[in-house]
């Protein structure tokens, strides 16, 4: 058992749970449900709270002796736990941590989403050769978020907020910045995260498409050029700052959105373009683990 680790990924979209050997490295039982976030707090802490038993039996462990840890979006506040700045909104405000402990009957770690998929692949996946520096993980699929691990340890910052690039404004005091959810306006998370882009083509198309779909007919189709080239911009002037401020050792990309292969194209190139210096040598690069990163990083943490 004590070689043995359970991580919880928690996203606005699905819930993974894995059961792992630390001590070599491998996969031994995995689950996926829906979030269904639209149902609400109550069913999303019961629904965290049923895979986790779930995996557990399918691995043949004790829920209540294995290490559990938990990836989910946003963090805590200092002065009482209480969840923020998660894009999964009914968390917000609430004592996620608390009520899944307490359901659970036992404690568990946690950790920002993000943070797990930079742990993930700099322990184990596109990163491994830049884990004795610093490196930047990048999610741009519901949300937009990140995460920082230096010298192989997250950096969450005195405030837990390290890494959340997403709520930066790339578009501040232009009369047409977009609102964001989290009461600012301008922020990068209205222009590169899936949801963003697919608002974009559909205010200036009159029907919704998904992302890749978008990019597939930006050759031909001049409303989905313009959503793209939002993307594009958005992302270059993103990454750019982030460089300026951490000239992180490297890039790694994740979440849905990093599939485009746009973004390692024109993407790079206009990182280049905004980024404070005569030449870009940050290496940008894919994922290494698909959309497993998040749900192992979370069993890295496990205690």
């Amino acid at each position: 058992m004590a070689s043995l680790a359970l991580g919880v990924d928690l996203g606005g979209t699905k819930i993974e749970s894995v059961v792992v050997e630390r001590a070599p490295f491998r996969e031994i039982a995995r689950r996926r449900v829906a979030t269904e976030r639209d149902e609400g707090y109550d069913a999303v802490l019961a629904r965290t709270a049923g895979i986790i038993r779930d995996v557990a039996r399918d691995a043949g462990v004790d829920a209540a002796r294995i290490p559990i840890g938990v990836g989910m979006p946003g963090g805590v506040t200092r002065r009482d736990g209480l969840v923020k700045n998660s894009n999964t909104v009914c968390l917000n405000g609430r004592p996620f941590r608390d009520d899944l402990v307490r359901v659970l009957g036992r404690p568990a770690a946690f950790e920002n989403d993000a943070n797990c998929f930079a742990l993930a692949e700099a322990e184990l996946g596109a990163a491994r050769e830049h884990r004795s520096g610093v490196v930047f993980g990048v999610i741009l699929g519901t949300g937009v978020g990140g995460g920082v691990v230096v010298h192989g340890a997250i950096w969450s910052g005195p405030q837990g907020i390290a890494g959340e690039w997403g709520h930066h404004a790339v578009w501040a005091g232009r009369d047409d910045a977009r609102a964001c959810y989290c009461g600012q306006r301008g922020c990068l998370e209205r222009y590169a995260s899936g949801p963003a882009v697919e608002d974009d083509y559909e205010a200036r198309a009159g029907v919704r498409r998904g992302v890749a779909e978008i990019a597939s007919l930006a050759a031909h189709d001049a409303h989905a050029a313009a959503a793209l080239e939002g993307l594009v911009d958005a992302f270059g002037r993103g990454i750019a700052n982030v460089i300026d401020v951490l000239d992180p050792s490297v890039v790694v990309l994740g979440g849905g959105v990093s599939n485009l292969d746009v973004l390692y194209t024109a993407g790079v190139e206009r990182v280049r373009r905004y980024v404070f210096n005569d030449e870009l040598t940050t290496p940008i690069v894919r994922h290494a683990l698909g959309d497993s990163a998040g749900v192992l990083g979370a069993a890295l943490r496990a205690t």
